[in-house]
């Protein structure tokens, strides 16, 4: 990925002083371990931000987790961060529209 989308991926950006957001900027010790070739390695700004990654280069995806924080506060809440996704129809759902009904999501993989 090329540096100048980083913000708008990631919501952080690459800095002298680190991977930056808002006020927030965690060092990077070795900034050129972050790059393969001019391109950004999301695996490794992952890696630097201590967040873990799975990366699809075959299908140009990348899935970066929440902080470690986050994701204890999310366990101990129970409660489900907001998605979209598309009916059979297209149509695109909301989880918060289903809020306080019970629901079943079903997720496979065809790996």
């Amino acid at each position: 990925m090329a540096p100048s989308a980083l913000p708008d991926a990631l919501g952080w950006t690459l800095k002298a002083e680190g991977l930056c957001r808002d006020d927030v900027c965690v060092p990077v010790p070795d900034r050129d371990a972050l790059f393969s070739s001019d391109a950004l390695d999301l695996g490794a700004v992952a890696d630097a931000l201590g967040r873990a990654a799975v990366v699809d280069a075959d299908a140009g995806l990348v899935a970066v987790a929440l902080a470690a924080e986050q994701r204890r506060d999310a366990l101990q809440a129970l409660v489900a961060p907001d998605f979209e996704l598309p009916d059979l129809d297209g149509s695109p759902h909301r989880l918060s529209d289903w809020r306080g009904k019970k629901r079943l999501l079903h997720a496979f993989s065809s790996w």
